[in-house]
């Protein structure tokens, strides 16, 4: 695991001028300190906040397990669903009420393996998790909550309570292995200034047949995958970059004005929310399968 590094952070953009860390549209806030743990591809929050996150979509499973009273999530369909345990699936349209609830917050790769199970138990677009099964990761959290050190580590904590909301055995279904191999060169690399034409020749592909294959296997346009990439890139470049502009130049943004704008799109907030509290980078708990689906 790579060290942890512990950041107090203050959002600018890099030209001196202080960016105003409250939602300019929303009434939400912190409550506390959150506590992030980030890696290249998603991150674990530990937080107490107040106040609703407007309608936004991202391409991760959002796990969100409250360690106190229900929280609240609602689709396009603006029906709200409450409960301590919440699950939507990625690339959903979606608001959350935080509710002033303290609990965690996990984004999942819906291509690595623990995200594969835990997609094939998912019927509905939001779930709501039964208390009876959260009960082994609520205690587990609440230990690392209130003595993270005398807790398991925190990959170790994030891959526990995935596999406790995954019962039975991991899924046969695998994704292709030439997407696999193209989703593995992305994520090892310092520059995500991939096109399409070069993802479909590391595929060794027609440029057509890969991103009909890549829309089939994940789920949305390699374009609008990279965007995601460049996004998750951004948050975990956050932790360690002194200003919203460093942070995306890093992540291969135009500027700052382009990262908060996806920000807005994917997260709901401005990313100065994310540079609240204290952050530790640690290495991906989640691996990429290998096995492949029957071409087609």
């Amino acid at each position: 695991m790579l060290p942890l590094k512990f950041l107090n952070k203050t959002a600018t953009l890099g030209t001196g001028a202080r960016v105003d860390q409250r939602l300019n549209d929303t009434s939400y806030r912190w409550l506390n300190a959150p506590r992030w743990y980030l890696w290249d591809g998603g991150f674990l929050l530990l937080a107490q906040a107040q106040g609703v996150v407007p309608a936004h979509s991202h391409h991760a499973i959002q796990i969100v397990i409250s360690l106190d009273q229900p929280v609240a999530v609602c689709g396009q369909d603006k029906n709200w669903l409450k409960g301590r345990g919440m699950i939507v699936q990625p690339d959903v349209v979606h608001s959350f009420d935080c509710s002033g609830a303290f609990g965690a917050m996990l984004f999942v790769d819906p291509e690595s393996s623990e995200g594969v199970w835990l997609r094939t138990l998912l019927t509905e677009n939001i779930t709501v998790v039964p208390d009876t099964r959260l009960a082994s990761s609520v205690s587990e959290l609440r230990t690392f909550a209130e003595q993270p050190f005398a807790s398991m580590e925190a990959g170790a904590l994030i891959r526990h309570f995935v596999h406790a909301l995954s019962p039975g055995p991991p899924p046969l279904r695998r994704l292709d292995p030439r997407v696999t191999t193209v989703l593995n060169r992305i994520q090892a690399s310092a520059d995500l200034r991939v096109s399409l034409d070069t993802a479909a020749e590391m595929a060794f592909l027609s440029p057509s047949r890969f991103a009909h294959l890549f829309k089939q296997q994940v789920g949305l346009p390699f374009s609008r995958y990279m965007l995601w990439r460049k996004m998750t890139r951004a948050m975990f470049a956050i932790g360690s970059e002194r200003t919203i502009a460093d942070a995306a130049h890093a992540a291969d943004f135009a500027d700052a004005a382009h990262l908060t704008r996806t920000f807005y799109q994917m997260v709901g907030m401005a990313p100065s929310v994310l540079m609240r509290g204290t952050f530790a980078e640690i290495a991906s708990p989640f691996s990429l399968s290998k096995q492949a689906t029957n071409h087609q």
